[in-house]
């Protein structure tokens, strides 16, 4: 016979509790500073329920940025695999990055700490969860063949954008203190949101930005010139 229903259903809540705690805590102190005993206490449980539901840290931790990113890229899958032109699939997407960060901030800083953290050599833990991104994003480019291309490099509108909410996120508290600055505040999030699709929009303006060469001189200006 299976366990009981009350008995999943609350293995279940317990191990969506510490999931919770462990995102918080990897996020405010990173990988290394964090224990298996910080996350325990702050669920409330003892550190043998976390084994039980997770084998060791590398676990948990692998299990909280597949849970962080893994629905960022579900939302961001369900605005770009779409039939509309491609300019509005990116704002659409670039609206729904900033939306998802500030609802769940403890992506920016889990983006800073393991960029932060990575060493020579050794990739980073996100690498595992960045892959099904580059996927998504050949999916949507063999979709969109025979359509016009966008004029920028995706890599550098992505590091641009993702750049501009990850740092607004995630260090400017941290920067500006004495302001009492809170990103996470509806009013500054929507503001920056404009200010990330007003980039947007004009990086991907066709030859909007483009130096145009200098008007040719008249003939007349040609002979003097042959003449000299």
């Amino acid at each position: 016979m299976g366990a009981p229903a009350s008995l999943t259903r609350r293995g279940s809540q317990t191990r969506a509790l510490i999931l919770d705690a462990a995102e918080a805590l990897f996020a405010e102190r990173g990988f290394e500073a964090t224990r298996l005993e910080d996350v325990a206490e702050r669920v409330g449980i003892r550190r043998a329920s976390i084994v039980y539901h997770f084998r060791d840290k590398r676990e948990l931790y692998d299990a909280v940025l597949e849970g962080v990113f893994g629905d960022f890229r579900e939302r961001l899958a369900a605005v770009l695999d779409t039939d509309r032109p491609w300019q509005q699939r990116i704002e659409a997407a670039i609206a729904a990055w900033v939306d998802y960060v500030g609802a769940r901030p403890s992506l920016a800083r889990l983006l800073l700490r393991e960029v932060a953290g990575a060493t020579p050599g050794a990739p980073p833990a996100l690498l595992a969860h960045i892959g099904p991104f580059f996927e998504l994003i050949e999916r949507v480019t063999a979709q969109l063949r025979g359509e016009p291309a966008p004029p920028i490099d995706p890599v550098h509108l992505a590091s641009t954008i993702a750049g501009a909410t990850v740092f607004f996120v995630a260090a400017m508290p941290a920067l500006i203190p004495g302001l009492g600055f809170d990103p996470l505040l509806p009013a500054q999030l929507e503001s920056h949101k404009r200010e990330v699709l007003r980039i947007a929009r004009r990086l991907l303006a066709r030859d909007a930005e483009r130096p145009r060469p200098p008007p040719r001189a008249g003939r007349g200006a040609d002979r003097r010139e042959e003449r000299r």
